[in-house]
């Protein structure tokens, strides 16, 4: 959860976003793990697709 806490920092002091509270730093820091495994899996179903398709003709 470290990195991801990081990574919230960053966004939020690059930004000039008022500091949060510690739980919704934490809610942050879930939300950017949520979307970032989406990406991953979005991606790997692209691949997975494409590989497929390939293969297939």
């Amino acid at each position: 959860m470290k990195p991801l806490l990081f990574l919230a920092n960053a966004f939020i002091n690059t930004f000039g976003i008022t500091q949060p509270s510690e739980e919704a730093a934490n809610r942050a820091a879930r939300f950017i793990a949520f979307l970032l495994s989406a990406v991953v899996v979005i991606v790997v179903a692209g691949v997975a697709v494409a590989l497929y398709v390939v293969a297939r003709h």
